[in-house]
């Protein structure tokens, strides 16, 4: 069979990656919005629902649960209809998770579609490390870094618009109404894989989690979780904290949203300079340290330092995330073992993060007050220094 060469096949191939790049950003966009536009309405939330701290807690803490189950157990999808079919169907459970928030009247099925969205967004981080290691081999670094920050901009925009549409439609469509941006998505990546059809990716599938030890990939698990854990917890309880000490929820949307913006700042960041850090611990260190002082700022004086709290705590999580990804994927010499160990770490990471929501929601029910949420956090950073130490970047050859 011939295939195309010289310059119009160059081109061609620069265009399908350009959108497929384009394809795995607003899928990341569309990652989020599930949960960031809850936790700005959780008063009006409870109020409707007659939701207790705990409960409200779980909003978060099951979706994050479901995504940890789901990456771990995303291998027979992936050899049953592939990535790019994969993906698909984890963005569509998305959206119609999403969309059906618009009748979710009681606790129970606000639950049930955080289950159903977590299912979803788990199949599609889980299966995106391969489709990214397999067509973009000598960037995969630097487009996880893109795919990572997309995913924090879809959160502050979420953050920022939902208490501005619950006030003029009301907090059912608040929450529904990202069913719209998912539905794009969906039809972006169908074409974009549609068009891609005719240029197959060689992916090899047997290689396995083998080449890196097992006491290296439960490091890596751990760590992942640990850093995500202040994700969920900074996401869920951020906004009710300062609706607590008086504010709007509108403003402790703003407030939020300057974390994720943040976020993405970081995000950003990270994929400009990766490639010049061999030893990713730099990074790493330097993330860990701004989110601690963030943290501090919310424990000390979260009144006065409410912004710069915020700023710094969404810098050290928009670095952390990303690189955690890095790091991991630099453990793996091909798209099959890239995938496979991601879905590991990111499985059993989730399992970890999804307790900090439902951890600090315990807290604020029994001691009256998120503080003690937020010391532990901190305290949890010392960890997270302890065990980046010992993150020393392997060398490993990248093989199709």
């Amino acid at each position: 069979m011939l295939r195309a060469t010289g310059p119009g096949a160059v081109v061609s191939s620069t265009y399908l990656n350009a959108w497929r790049v384009a394809a795995i950003i607003l899928v990341g966009l569309n990652l989020r919005p599930v949960l960031a536009s809850v936790p700005p309405l959780l008063d009006l939330l409870q109020a409707a629902t007659r939701m207790t701290d705990s409960a409200a807690g779980l909003l978060t803490a099951l979706p994050v649960f479901v995504m940890g189950l789901g990456a771990l157990g995303v291998a027979p999808l992936r050899s049953w209809i592939g990535e790019q079919s994969g993906i698909a169907v984890g963005v569509a459970l998305v959206m119609a998770a999403t969309a059906c928030r618009l009748w979710a009247s009681d606790a129970n099925l606000m639950l049930a579609t955080g289950v159903i969205a977590g299912l979803g967004i788990a199949v599609t981080q889980a299966l995106l490390p391969y489709y990214i290691r397999a067509r973009f081999p000598t960037s995969a670094s630097a487009i996880m870094g893109l795919y990572s920050t997309a995913i924090m901009g879809g959160a502050a925009v979420a953050s920022v618009a939902a208490p501005v549409l619950a006030e003029r439609a009301g907090w059912p469509w608040a929450l529904a109404a990202w069913a719209l941006p998912a539905a794009a998505a969906l039809l972006c990546w169908l074409l974009v894989n549609r068009r891609a059809a005719t240029h197959p990716a060689h992916t090899s599938v047997t290689a396995g989690l083998a080449r890196t030890p097992r006491s290296r990939r439960w490091l890596l698990a751990v760590f992942f979780g640990l850093g995500t854990g202040a994700y969920t917890l900074v996401l869920a309880w951020l906004p009710p904290y300062y609706t607590a000490l008086g504010w709007t929820p509108v403003a402790a949307g703003q407030l939020l949203g300057a974390v994720t913006v943040a976020e993405i700042v970081a995000g950003l960041a990270v994929s400009l300079a990766i490639g010049r850090l061999s030893d990713r611990r730099v990074a790493l260190f330097v993330a860990i340290g701004l989110l601690t002082l963030g943290l501090l700022g919310l424990i000390m004086a979260p009144a006065q330092l409410a912004w710069p709290a915020a700023v710094l705590s969404g810098l050290g999580i928009g670095a952390l995330f990303p690189l955690s990804l890095i790091v991991t994927m630099d453990h793996a010499a091909t798209p099959s073992e890239a995938g496979r160990l991601a879905s590991f770490v990111q499985g059993v990471g989730y399992l970890i993060a999804a307790l900090f929501p439902f951890v600090a929601g315990l807290i604020r029910q029994h001691l009256a007050g998120l503080r003690p949420a937020w010391m532990l956090m901190a305290g949890i950073c010392l960890v997270l220094f302890a065990i980046a130490l010992r993150l020393r970047t392997p060398q490993v050859p990248i093989k199709p």
